[in-house]
């Protein structure tokens, strides 16, 4: 090893780096800087880590009760897992298509094909019109006639889509697919962000279905390039990543505490004091544990928490932290089904609804989505039924457990079109989250931008996690690996 080399380890050595959080960003992050030789400690509320990657048994089952799979544009995920030698537990969904229910005048509906977040490049092909009508599709037609010179940069995707094909277009197509993928409403969903490119294929094009009929095929010649699923996940569940991500950093000598919430965060000359509280087990064993604030000094801090947490550990710290809407609390409950009518996959691999039409926004019919969730469910089937988006509490936030598995089951039974008596629901678990403010929201990118500027201006400070980076393991990744090189870099050379 050269001199210059046991210099850098001398000083990375030296280093204690402490990341608040221990959802995917914390743990990404914290591995970075403990790869490097830094002392790591990562501070976890809860009892498990994760963050919005948590498992569930439903009859000793094992599945997914947050996310379930990750966007495979970028390499990053796939880049992540070959490190931690996961890549032979990947696994891509059937490509089954999903479902639309509660357009008005159609039962259920197959989700129409050729299409980007529901636009469609063709209003008279005849999976859309069966949900549009021919009235809808006649007026989505107005699209090709309008002049080019109205196309502008619009970032309102409800207000382009509902001025230039329609508001059916908009309420029954759109409408459910940026429910379903991002807790919002089109008129609040930035077109930019949401669907990069096309303003600009527009103009080239004239219309916004001949934008869209120009992104497709980009897609498509991009496909031919570099083939395969644009989602995937692993077999066992996604929690093997943070298995991984854990046992990795006990290899590498991090120490890990859940259990620890912590309330504050101390800018010193020299570093920056943790503060949360702690028990101190009792003498006797009838005496109940004392509770103590406990301390640690570092070097630097990862805050890489959910954003409601993060702002307020941040707020004495850093300017720019305007006041955000009300994030978004999201439910899914999970149920497992001895329905065989289900065998058949009536509805594809999942559901989405017209906002306003069903209590739940999206419903994942999880055994026939992945086939090692059917092998392991052994003939009886999970689904996965999701309440609550911007702006709208869930349907389940005031009920209990019970009733909220009642609930599901109404909803699923009524999404999947198929009768389910409560006598065939065999489990059921309820999962909690409070969701980032979604990142497709107008003015969301600029907010996001003024908080990371802000945060890369104050010492020994770095803010990792979906509220900065976008939701989604393939946004929230490359993140926190860039802003933990970035602060390493400064704890190193500075």
């Amino acid at each position: 090893m050269s001199e210059d080399s046991v210099e850098l380890a001398a000083r990375a050595a030296a280093r204690h780096v402490i990341v608040v959080g221990g959802g995917i960003g914390g743990l990404v992050a914290a591995r970075e800087c403990a790869k490097v030789g830094m002392k790591v400690t990562l501070l976890e509320a809860t009892e498990s880590l994760g963050g919005a990657i948590r498992r569930a048994e439903l009859d000793s089952i094992v599945v997914d009760a947050g996310a379930e799979s990750y966007a495979t544009r970028g390499g990053h995920v796939r880049e992540l897992l070959a490190d931690l030698g996961l890549t032979d537990r990947i696994v891509t969904p059937n490509p089954a298509g999903a479902w639309l229910v509660g357009a008005p005048g159609v039962d259920a509906a197959p989700l129409p094909q050729g299409g980007i977040l529901g636009i469609p490049s063709n209003p008279f092909a005849e999976d859309v019109r069966r949900i549009i009508g021919w009235g809808g599709a006649w007026r989505a037609y107005v699209d090709r006639l309008r002049p080019p010179l109205t196309i502008g940069k619009e970032h309102s995707l409800g207000r382009l889509v509902s001025t230039r094909m329609g508001e059916k277009v908009r309420d029954r197509l759109v409408a459910p697919v940026t429910a379903g993928v991002y807790s919002a409403q089109p008129d609040d969903v930035d077109t930019e962000i949401a669907a990069p490119g096309l303003n600009e294929a527009m103009t080239r094009a004239g219309s916004l279905s001949g934008g869209v009929a120009q992104l497709l095929a980009d897609r498509a010649d991009r496909a031919k390039k570099a083939p395969g699923s644009a989602v995937e996940a692993l077999a066992g569940g996604m929690s093997a990543l943070v298995d991984a991500l854990a046992s990795d950093l006990d290899e590498l000598g991090a120490l890990v505490r859940t259990g620890a919430d912590v309330q504050s965060l101390v800018r010193e000359d020299d570093g920056w004091t943790v503060t949360f509280p702690t028990r101190n087990g009792a003498l006797d064993a009838a005496e109940e544990p004392e509770e103590i604030t406990e301390t640690l000094t570092a070097d630097a801090v990862i805050v890489a928490t959910a954003e409601p947490v993060a702002r307020t550990l941040l707020d004495s710290h850093i300017d720019a932290l305007t006041a955000p809407g009300a994030a978004p609390e999201i439910e899914i409950v999970s149920l497992l089904l001895d329905a065989p009518a289900l065998d058949a996959a009536p509805r594809g691999t999942g559901v989405l609804t017209v906002p306003g039409s069903h209590a739940a926004k999206a419903l994942t019919h999880a055994t026939a989505k992945w086939s090692w969730l059917r092998k392991a469910a052994g003939g009886k089937h999970i689904v996965r039924v999701s309440f609550g988006a911007q702006g709208e509490p869930a349907a389940t936030a005031l009920l209990d457990d019970e009733e909220a598995a009642r609930l599901a089951l109404r909803e699923a039974a009524d999404m999947l079109g198929v009768p389910v008596a409560e006598s065939m629901l065999v489990d059921s678990h309820r999962a909690r989250f409070t969701q980032a403010q979604p990142a497709s929201l107008i003015g969301a990118a600029d907010r996001r931008r003024a908080v990371r500027a802000a945060v890369q201006k104050t010492a020994g400070l770095a803010v990792v996690g979906a509220w900065l980076s976008g939701t989604g393991l393939a946004q929230v990744i490359p993140d926190a690996k860039a802003e933990a090189d970035r602060l390493r870099r400064a704890l190193l050379w500075t």
